[in-house]
């Protein structure tokens, strides 16, 4: 089992010591920056009689290196800096993008792809168009990262482990996402219950602001841990064949009344990709914001 991850920046390379600590698959970590990719390969390989990797790492510029691979993650691209949304990187990292794409049609034109550049629903979907083929072979990581968000923020504010969180962020992976109020259970209590309308309404304001506020702190670069974090728990479950129910980035058609674009909705992960689009009873209010959000990604696209 190989997995392929393009970019060894802060998320990829995080994501491969991930890989790599639970033994999950062989590695190949590729960068434009060839010495970059082979350094960091060596440094993980260097770990692996500390850590008891049982699974090799290869770092390379060579996309011939990465040829049959079971999943291939697509981190590489510009970072979000301060000041700057994810908006503004569409021009720069779409280029970035079909160069990338182009080099996995030809080396790997089964594998699974998981987009984790930004601006993450546009590039999910410019990769559908781009690689042709079956949708639900092309995913983005966003709304599980989303959701981690607002569940570490309810967490902090009710002091209640995570795990006994129920709750899940839809929509695009920026300002219009869609944290379900309504599905969300503490303790198997509904929050609105523990929290009045107007917490709530602070709590969603800063999951949609996390990412700008962990850039802001940064000052260069973006948030790293929580990416392949998020990133893992799909791959887990592609590789795992594990069938669980993930909101991530997914080409819509027709499914909650939104068409060509990709927004992150509740997904069944398994060997396949996305195998099942699950379409929930949602709200109006909840609802009207999804589409909504979709609208937003669909006027990007028209940039693009």
């Amino acid at each position: 089992m190989k997995i392929s991850i393009i970019g060894a920046g802060n998320v990829g390379s995080a994501l491969a010591e991930r890989v790599l600590t639970r033994n999950l698959a062989d590695v190949v970590l590729l960068d434009i920056v060839e010495d970059l990719a082979k350094a960091k390969a060596l440094d993980l390989s260097d770990a692996s009689p500390l850590m008891g990797y049982k699974k090799r790492v290869l770092g390379t510029s060579d996309y011939k290196k990465t040829a049959d691979s079971r999943a291939v993650i697509i981190t590489a691209g510009f970072p979000r800096r301060q000041g700057m949304s994810r908006d503004d990187l569409i021009h720069k990292n779409g280029e970035i993008m079909r160069a990338v794409l182009k080099n996995i049609k030809a080396f790997s034109p089964d594998a699974i792809l998981v987009v984790v550049t930004n601006p993450l629903d546009i590039m999910t979907y410019l990769a559908y168009k781009e690689i042709g083929g079956e949708r639900r072979k092309i995913l983005g990581m966003a709304g599980n990262l989303d959701t981690a968000r607002f569940k570490a923020l309810l967490s902090q504010e009710l002091g209640v482990p995570p795990e006994k969180i129920e709750t899940f962020v839809l929509g695009s992976h920026g300002d219009t996402m869609v944290p379900l109020v309504s599905k969300t259970l503490i303790n198997e209590k509904p929050l609105a219950s523990m929290l009045s309308k107007e917490r709530i309404r602070e709590l969603v304001k800063r999951t949609k602001k996390r990412g700008g506020e962990i850039v802001a702190l940064l000052k260069s670069g973006s948030a790293y841990f929580s990416p392949s974090a998020a990133c893992f728990e799909i791959l887990e479950a592609i590789i795992n064949d594990a069938k669980k129910v993930i909101p991530c980035s997914s080409v819509l058609k027709g499914e909650y009344g939104i068409n060509d674009c990709a927004i992150s909705v509740p997904a069944k992960i398994g060997k396949g990709g996305v195998e099942e689009i699950l379409e929930w009873k949602l709200p109006d209010t909840e609802l009207i914001a999804l589409r909504n959000s979709a609208k937003a990604v669909k006027d990007i696209l028209d940039k693009l």
